[in-house]
């Protein structure tokens, strides 16, 4: 019986997300006895074209070129996975989008006029996404998680709740309670609480928790005394497309 073809891609990113795969380590080579990665430039030298059962993309569309790449991808794909923030809502470089194309160009580049640069958006606003998988970087256990399901043919669980869950489950002390802001009651789960139960704030990486009352939290905000500029920059950190993300961009930025 021949192993599920593999291919994983890469566009606007940091290569972040491919690397947590190649850090799966001793798993990886199991992994590798259950599918053939045919397609890898990242990992390997030799890749060959598709079509593929699988399709990893890592990284956020943020030219023509791009776009077009990426139908072919959807194109040769069955089944494809956007792999992190950037795949997913763009990612960090996403909070360009608020600034004027004619602005951004020439801050970055002497000779801007020669660029063909676009609104950086996640996979899904161009091509149809079979699943998203969360986080910058992707967590290496949900990935292998998501790996091990595509090959039973089924579903991972993702979880769809808070940070701030995760966070009690640990037992650490609420940043947010001590005046800090933190984005973990309406980020979602999956992570661990990484960040927070290392003492840094949640910047909400792996997008909107499915239950978030955005509404409420911007509220606490304000009575913590954060000013707008600041909760505005706080939601279009890492996943500003995401659409309860974007609309408080929208009215704060």
């Amino acid at each position: 019986m021949a192993k599920p073809k593999v291919a994983i891609f890469k566009f606007a990113s940091c290569g972040g997300c491919q690397l947590q795969l190649l850090n799966i380590e001793d798993k990886l080579l199991d992994i590798i006895g259950a599918i053939d990665i045919v397609y890898f430039p990242m990992g390997k030298s030799e890749n060959l074209e598709g079509p593929y059962d699988v399709g990893l993309v890592e990284g956020a569309i943020t030219c023509a070129e791009e776009i077009e790449r990426i139908k072919k991808v959807r194109a040769s794909c069955r089944i494809l996975v956007a792999l992190g923030a950037c795949a997913c809502y763009g990612g960090i470089q996403s909070s360009r989008n608020w600034m004027p194309q004619r602005e951004l160009e020439p801050k970055v580049y002497e000779h801007w006029e020669a660029l063909s640069s676009t609104k950086c958006f996640g996979i899904d606003e161009y091509v149809p996404v079979d699943l998203h998988l969360h986080g910058c970087p992707v967590d290496r256990e949900e990935l292998l998680e998501v790996i091990k399901g595509l090959l039973m043919g089924t579903r991972a669980y993702l979880r769809p709740h808070s940070v701030c869950m995760e966070c009690k489950l640990r037992e650490n002390e609420c940043l947010f309670l001590k005046g800090i802001p933190c984005m973990g009651p309406v980020a979602r789960a999956g992570c661990g609480a990484v960040c927070p139960s290392n003492g840094a704030p949640c910047s909400a990486c792996r997008g909107p928790a499915n239950d978030a009352n955005v509404e409420s939290f911007v509220e606490s905000l304000k009575e913590m005394g954060i000013p707008d500029e600041q909760i505005a920059r706080m939601f279009r950190r890492d996943a500003s497309t995401a659409k309860p993300f974007a609309k408080v961009v929208s009215m704060y930025g």
